[in-house]
């Protein structure tokens, strides 16, 4: 396991992920790119379109049962080749692993600070 952020909402958002087995888990820290899109992006994949959107429906419940965590969107859950879930200064982009590696946020975002979970 990586490290942690001091953001209760990302460290809540990661630990799902990781119990549902989502895939290279990465932290964007977003607040010094001069991108006021969000603080956080964390970016996963998941290994079949029923993964991502198992990872996607638990972390949407866990988040809303450990705190106050509801999100203000939720995009791409019928196709989960790439699904956005907003919570306003964190989203989650969870990707089945050939549409991650097509749009490649990593490099989109390369200015952001990265941490590996």
């Amino acid at each position: 396991m990586g490290k942690t952020t001091k953001d209760p909402l990302v460290s809540e958002l990661t630990k799902t992920l990781q119990s549902k087995k989502a895939q290279d888990i990465m932290v964007f820290d977003m607040r010094r790119t001069g991108q006021n899109v969000c603080d956080y992006f964390v970016v996963c994949h998941g290994l079949s379109k029923v993964q991502s959107q198992s990872i996607a429906e638990n972390t949407i419940k866990e988040l809303r049962r450990s705190g106050p965590y509801k999100p203000i969107h939720i995009e791409g859950m019928t196709n989960a080749e790439w699904i956005l879930v907003d919570y306003g200064d964190v989203v989650a982009h969870i990707f089945m692993e050939e549409s991650r590696q097509f749009y490649q946020l990593e490099e989109l975002w390369a200015d952001a600070r990265v941490t590996d979970m």
